[in-house]
């Protein structure tokens, strides 16, 4: 079985359309549920995204969807990783982690989780992106791109420096930030390899549908 890490460099599509988990739009739904439909629909990638979750309870949520994903999604092969927390995703044997600039940073991640696994880096800044790529990140999630009330404190991210951070680095960047059907339009040309996106997904009433417009929009954008 190909490593994670592997998959990701020798199918950068797979970043197409990267769904980040929010449980604030959960109602009566479960998270595992939400991710089934996400994947059903189109999503190509997860990150599962709980900042009040202990390690252990972060790692215990993990092999839960990912159980439920393989049950339900068998030959879907969407990579899924935990956002922040290394100790979560040694303890769940996850895909990978995605950091940001605040976090542990990109060598120490690298360092801890070994060659075969995905590390993701947040980057505002062609210069964040170049010392992440040199320490071993897999891919870059640039933005805000679009005000969004998910991360009101985030660092916003022009289209033109954007397009600077494609140009200058190697692996595949993903755009972040206020996107939906709506804002999509705003990648077209800046030579990212894909979309994520919160509220958009998982805010649906209909996750599926709401997944398969995405996907169709960010295909015919890029």
């Amino acid at each position: 079985m190909i490593a994670p890490r592997a998959y990701v460099r020798a199918h950068p599509a797979c970043l197409r359309l990267y769904a980040v988990t929010d449980d604030a739009w959960l109602r009566e739904r479960t998270l595992a549920s939400c991710c089934v439909d996400a994947v059903r629909g189109g999503a190509t990638f997860l990150q599962l995204r709980d900042k009040q979750a202990s390690s252990v309870e972060l790692a215990a949520r993990y092999r839960s969807i990912a159980s439920a994903l393989d049950e339900a999604c068998p030959d879907s092969n969407v990579p899924f990783v935990i956002n922040d927390d290394v100790e979560a995703a040694i303890l769940a044997e996850a895909d990978g982690v995605h950091v940001g600039q605040d976090d542990m940073a990109c060598a120490q991640a690298r360092s801890a989780l070994g060659p075969d696994k995905i590390v993701g880096v947040s980057a505002q800044t062609v210069e964040q992106a170049l010392a992440a790529e040199a320490a071993g990140a897999d891919y870059l999630g640039v933005g805000a791109l679009i005000p969004t009330s998910t991360k009101p404190d985030a660092v916003s991210v022009s289209r033109d420096e954007l397009s600077r951070i494609c140009a200058a680095v190697s692996i595949p960047v993903v755009g972040i930030g206020g996107l939906n059907v709506g804002t999509l339009s705003c990648l077209a040309g800046t030579g990212v390899s894909g979309a994520a996106v919160v509220s958009a997904v998982f805010a649906a009433s209909d996750i599926a549908r709401a997944t398969a417009s995405l996907k169709k929009e960010i295909e015919h954008v890029l």
